[in-house]
């Protein structure tokens, strides 16, 4: 596998550690019945990993050179080349029921808040994530890494594992940190592509109010905006950060 060279241009960093596998296993919670879609197989170090232990594996590959040798790997192994930002992930992987990636740091954030809703059949998330990303999926309220990304993973899931990752187990070294994170979905808010739309307006402009800055996305005027604040017990004055997750639905009722 060593002379195939990570492309810099794809944001790749191959995990060449086996000894982190056991890890991905444990927090991933892997039985022989999952179905698992991973995205960013690279040479696939984690897809045989997994290829042993679980019933099938969907791998999304957005580099089509790596194919001869993903390709190999197993008959239970469906290699699927594209953008997994651009493809159907729902409707190649329909019956996945777990998400365990080292994922391309360029595309974790939004594939993450995509895959909340876009797959709802994904009941446990396992991902390799810069560790800047990582902290802010479960950050608390009034804190730096606290933003939207927060909001909307700690609306639909809850936190089961976190582990450390040293940059030595990639290569070639990323110059981030990186940390493994688990969490299981406890359930989709009601409208959850509307309150989405809310709390991304709402973190948009971070040292705005909340009125200014939904008026700012066209979500609602100051005046309403305000107003809806007042029924949740919140000043006209409160920004973004200020808001538990709970708070978000419960805005978005009030706007209603």
């Amino acid at each position: 596998m060593s002379h195939i060279r990570a492309k810099k241009k794809l944001g790749q960093h191959f995990l060449v550690d086996e000894n982190l596998l056991g890890v991905i296993g444990r927090l991933a919670e892997l039985s022989p019945e999952d179905v698992v879609l991973e995205i960013g197989p690279g040479q696939g170090v984690l897809t045989r990993y997994l290829a042993v232990r679980v019933a099938r594996v969907h791998a999304v590959e957005i580099d089509a050179s790596l194919a001869p040798l993903l390709g190999e790997i197993g008959a239970n192994v469906e290699l699927h080349l594209g953008d997994a930002l651009r493809l159907d992930l729902a409707g190649l992987a329909p019956t996945a029921t777990k998400l365990v990636s080292n994922l391309p740091y360029n595309i974790a954030t939004p594939l993450l808040v995509e895959s909340l809703d876009g797959l709802p059949q994904i009941g446990l998330w396992c991902v390799m994530l810069q560790r800047e990303v990582a902290d802010r999926l479960f950050a608390e309220p009034g804190t730096k890494p606290y933003g939207a990304v927060s909001v909307l993973v700690q609306l639909t899931a809850e936190r089961t594992g976190f582990h450390a990752v040293s940059r030595t187990v990639f290569r070639p070294p990323p110059n981030v940190d990186s940390a493994l994170v688990a969490f299981r979905r406890t359930g989709l808010p009601h409208d959850f592509a509307r309150l989405k739309e809310l709390v991304v307006a709402a973190f948009a402009h971070r040292r705005k109010t909340l009125p200014n800055s939904l008026a700012l996305a066209g979500l609602a005027s100051r005046r309403s905006a305000a107003e809806a604040l007042a029924a949740i017990g919140r000043a006209a004055e409160t920004r973004a950060e200020a808001l538990a997750p709970s708070d978000f639905v419960a805005l978005a009722e009030a706007l209603r």
